[in-house]
């Protein structure tokens, strides 16, 4: 006689929080310790990071218009192109602390220590405290997560808010308040408010996973994801109403807009022209039209992410969080509809898919440090995977699943080290040797011993290269408009390759970690990739650009930019200039103006006083007009006109910036101090 017993629930389907582990507090405790620790590391050397930001900075910390504006300089001519969420965090801590690159960079720091709790906890309350502590090293370890989270880019705070609208729809699938799907909808509008576009690429998984697995029926989950959207909508249409309502000629230029529009900025060169190419005001043309062919950005095509210059930045764990989604989901499979897990890895996996395409196949403008917004999803999912795997590797499949998800990430790693064969060359050996082991030793079912020596070995495979490349930023200066972590590993294309990490002095900081001179703090000097555009290229200090577009420095091939600064990095005046500048410089609206927002950026850090960014960032926004630069001119507005160094490319002959150039250059009297040319403009030729 046979007795058939009706299977329990599986107890992960339960929706209520994990029982907190005696070891789970003092875990996280060392983790979220040592993540501020390493972040703050060596933190001074990366200087001002990115000039550009950190010029907005200054300005946000002396003017509540530019504050709220997003304001290159504290006059409020042209805002960054960017809303400016991202500037307040550190607006706000160099009001308190004073002008200095700690003051601007530890809010960074402390973004990127919350995302790794934020991770933790999200990927806990469904998976359980191991997995939420797996993810949140993942993420704190990825090589381009701590470049970002110790850089002034907008990508810190972007993280943040995408892993907290990821944190809310997971509290919302587990009771299915309306509140829940509210904050997730704030979370994305104020995510629109640091990067714009690129927040909304993690809405379709989220809408996903509440419309399968929300515990409401059908009717009410959609009308709470609509009303989702409304607050999504409200948190960021707040700011963009307010810019559009306000008179045009009493704020600042929308930095990066052709017409002075938020709204154009959102559409065109930050939105759809990411996507095909067709950037107004850009450095010149985007990607390829062939897939795999090889465009200023880079070659598109599904091995985006794997090549050079994004490689070692993300790569290092995408197969395996691939292939742990399809074991998890496959796990998965009878549970029923409103399951936390499989939720989960709709959402995570969605995040990583999305995201992951629109990468790879944009043909705009593309950096390789946009990846930092695949971390969180990878972290997830390999943290998901490995406690998935662990506690199902009694059946053959996930054995065997596990063993190619070892090996993959064995052939990863060696790849993405072998471009980089100086760099610790024995690591790529030892890599490879253990994962063969490992691999092996995963398919068949080991004691419980041979059991936790496989695990460790496997998080040597996995943690070993991104670790390493990690080690390697922290001990690196970092800054300039591209920067890139770990080492060269030979990935330049175009403008977004690495080498952004300079040789040479950069400049003399003062005592208190500000620059006095002009340079960055702990002697950051910027730089550029070479193979940037032709005529796109920074000058040196007597102005002329070298070939290819590579700054022109003191050393040959330390890329640094010259003391007028250009389009990737900023100007690092010499003390002459600056007592120059600072000489009755209280006396006018902008004490210079300069073409370009890098080329401004230097002069007014170091004078801490409104340098006019003419053109904004590329040189090629019409802001301000010839005749508009004329009547400041006439007012006694701007004192110096900066000669040397330029935005890029888009200031070419028929730009309003070319035109004032031009206008400068036949009304007034050149001179040449440090190598840098500049323009008296109280003082017309006769």
């Amino acid at each position: 006689m046979t007795t058939t017993i009706a299977p329990s629930p599986p107890a992960d389907t339960v929706r209520a929080r994990p029982t907190r582990k005696r070891w789970e507090r003092p875990a996280l405790a060392v983790l979220l310790l040592g993540t501020l620790i390493a972040y703050l590391i060596n933190l001074s050397a990366n200087g001002w990071a990115n000039d550009f930001y950190a010029a907005a900075v200054q300005a946000g910390s002396q003017s509540w218009e530019a504050f709220f504006f997003g304001s290159s300089d504290a006059a409020n001519s042209i805002t960054v192109d960017k809303p400016p969420a991202s500037l307040w965090v550190m607006e706000l801590s160099v009001r308190l602390f004073g002008l200095n690159s700690w003051s601007m960079l530890v809010p960074q720091v402390l973004l990127g220590v919350a995302s790794v709790a934020l991770l933790w906890a999200t990927v806990r309350r469904s998976f359980g405290p191991a997995a939420g502590l797996i993810a949140g090293t993942v993420l704190a370890v990825t090589p381009v997560a701590v470049l970002m989270f110790r850089f002034n880019n907008p990508d810190a705070l972007l993280v943040l808010l995408m892993i907290a609208a990821a944190w809310a729809m997971t509290r919302a699938v587990a009771d299915g308040r309306w509140r829940w799907l509210l904050l997730t909808g704030a979370f994305i509008g104020f995510g629109f408010l640091a990067k714009q576009l690129q927040v909304l690429l993690v809405v379709p998984p989220l809408a996903l996973m509440y419309l399968i697995a929300g515990p409401p029926k059908l009717g009410k989950r959609v009308a709470q994801l609509f009303a989702a959207g409304a607050a999504m909508v409200a948190g960021a249409g707040w700011w963009i109403a307010a810019v559009e309502l306000w008179p045009s000629d009493s704020r600042p230029w929308i930095g990066g807009s052709q017409n002075n529009s938020i709204i154009e900025l959102t559409l065109g060169y930050n939105g759809l022209g990411r996507l095909n190419g067709n950037e107004t005001g850009s450095v010149g043309p985007g990607g390829e039209l062939p897939t795999g062919g090889n465009g200023m950005w880079g070659s598109t095509g599904i091995t985006r992410m794997f090549e050079p210059a994004q490689g070692g930045q993300i790569a290092w764990l995408i197969p395996a969080a691939l292939l742990a989604l399809v074991i998890g989901l496959a796990l998965r499979g009878r549970a029923p509809r409103t399951d936390a897990r499989r939720a989960a890895l709709i959402l995570w996996g969605g995040w990583l898919l999305v995201t992951g395409l629109v990468f790879s196949f944009m043909a705009g403008i593309f950096h390789q440090y946009y990846t930092v917004a695949l971390a969180p999803a990878v972290a997830a999912l390999v943290g998901i995977g490995a406690v998935q795997i662990w506690g199902s590797r009694d059946r053959l499949w996930v054995r065997c699943a596990g063993a190619v998800a070892i090996a993959l990430t064995t052939a990863t790693a060696w790849m993405l080290l072998s471009r980089s064969a100086s760099f610790q060359p024995w690591l790529r050996w030892a890599i490879l040797v253990v994962g063969v082991i490992a691999t092996v030793a995963f398919v068949f079912p080991p004691a419980r011993k041979q059991s936790v020596i496989v695990a460790l070995a496997a998080a040597f495979i996995g943690l070993a290269g991104p670790i390493a490349y990690s080690v390697d930023t922290l001990a690196s200066t970092h800054s300039g408009a591209i920067p890139s972590a770990g080492p060269s590993s030979g990935g330049m294309h175009g403008m977004g390759g690495p080498g952004m990490r300079p040789g040479g002095d950069g400049g003399r900081p003062g005592a208190d970690g500000s620059a006095r001179d002009g340079a960055a703090p702990g002697g950051a000097a910027t730089g550029a990739p070479t193979g940037t555009p032709p005529d796109g290229g920074a000058q040196g200090q007597d102005g002329a650009a070298t070939p290819n577009g590579a700054a022109q420095g003191t050393n040959g091939g330390d890329q640094r930019m010259g003391g007028a600064g250009g389009l990737l990095g900023g100007s690092r005046p010499s003390d002459q200039i600056v007592t120059l500048l600072e000489s009755n410089g209280t006396d006018y609206t902008w004490v210079a103006a300069a073409v370009g927002s890098n080329s401004a950026a230097g002069y007014q850090l170091a004078t801490e006083l409104p340098v006019m960014p003419v053109g904004g960032f590329n040189g090629s926004d019409p802001s301000p007009t010839l005749e508009q630069f004329q009547q400041y001119v006439a007012d006694g507005k701007i004192h110096y006109f900066v000669g040397s160094g330029r935005g890029g490319p888009g200031g070419n002959s028929a730009s309003t910036s070319s035109a004032i150039t031009a206008w400068v250059t036949a009304n007034y009297t050149a001179t040449t101090v440090d190598g840098v040319t500049l323009y008296d403009l109280t003082q017309p030729k006769s």
